[in-house]
């Protein structure tokens, strides 16, 4: 069984920042690409940041050169640090790792339970 709990969430002023954690544990073998996700009230859930394995990152155009994505492959840990927040960044984010597992031998996708982040104006 694998876990992926997020951390860092909460109320911050439009022009702050956030820095979210997101751990994987369990039994597994490898954790391939991880990422993050948001859902705004009424929206559809939409990728923010991934970053594979070997550090390649893909940001939405919406949070280039506000907010990035690193991880620590040790620690099973991927963070997002976010700058010069603004109102509509307010979501749920949702942490996400593709994970081969001890039972499944491709790599299935995990999702966290969310943090919500709120910006205010």
């Amino acid at each position: 069984q694998v876990q992926l709990v997020e951390s860092g969430g909460g109320l911050v002023q439009a022009g702050g920042s956030l820095r979210l954690s997101c751990t994987a544990s369990g039994t597994f073998f490898s954790i391939n690409a991880m990422g993050w996700y948001r859902q705004a009230p009424g929206k559809q859930r939409e990728l923010v940041s991934t970053i594979t394995s070997s550090g390649s990152t893909n940001n939405a155009d919406s949070v280039k050169g506000r907010f990035t994505i690193s991880r620590d492959n040790a620690k099973n840990t991927v963070y997002l640090q976010m700058n010069s927040l603004k109102p509509e960044d307010t979501a749920v984010y949702y942490c996400s790792a593709a994970v081969q597992t001890v039972t499944t031998p491709i790599y299935m996708n995990y999702w966290g339970k969310g943090t919500l982040v709120t910006v205010s104006s």
